[in-house]
């Protein structure tokens, strides 16, 4: 990481607020909301997230408080570590189960609130609008963040991982599921 990396793992603040306003009216599956804060290489990374029983995905991003419509390195750089971070951690807990199914970004996201806000020096919009962050330097700082503080939460709080990973194996089988529907229907159709 290297000596200009500062590095902070509590559970709330300004933007877990914001989380909790959009989940008022949905069924939170833990109630600490997971709240990363790290900086590095003058990179200004705040995270909130939490999982509710919707299957809906609602994320937000910002970058030096203005909001991305259509995301970016930050939003990529986000789903990139928590799909890794949570498909290590299902490996290395959940090995001895042989039916597990192939977990995807999806399944894992099914039901997350979250924001991802960013403070960076010299930012690189798409357009004038500012409505996606295209600075490159982003997406490691963001994903190196949330493989590494969210992997801290999962180990410290099992049972809120549990619950979690539920769902997420939940997910994962309803897909997995629909997807065998829709080819018998085809086969179905094509025989006919």
């Amino acid at each position: 990481l290297g000596s200009n990396t500062k590095q902070e793992f509590c559970y709330s603040g300004g933007i877990s607020s914001y989380v909790q306003h959009l989940n008022k009216t949905k069924n939170p599956l833990h109630q600490e909301i997971i709240h990363l804060v790290s900086s590095k290489s003058n990179i200004e990374v705040e995270l909130s997230l939490q999982w509710t029983d919707s299957y809906h995905e609602t994320c937000f991003c910002y970058t030096n408080n203005i909001p991305q419509r259509d995301g970016g390195s930050h939003l990529s750089g986000f789903r990139a570590g928590l799909t890794r971070t949570f498909n290590q951690f299902i490996e290395k807990e959940l090995s001895s189960i042989k039916s597990k199914p192939n977990i995807t970004g999806d399944d894992i996201r099914e039901g997350l609130t979250s924001i991802v806000s960013v403070k960076v020096p010299d930012p690189k919009f798409s357009s004038q609008t500012k409505d996606k962050l295209v600075s490159s330097e982003v997406k490691p700082v963001v994903e190196h963040v949330i493989s590494e503080q969210l992997e801290n939460f999962l180990l410290e709080k099992p049972s809120e991982a549990k619950t979690i990973i539920n769902k997420t194996i939940e997910a994962a089988r309803a897909r997995e599921a629909a997807r065998k529907a829709r080819e018998l229907t085809r086969r179905k159709s094509a025989l006919d």
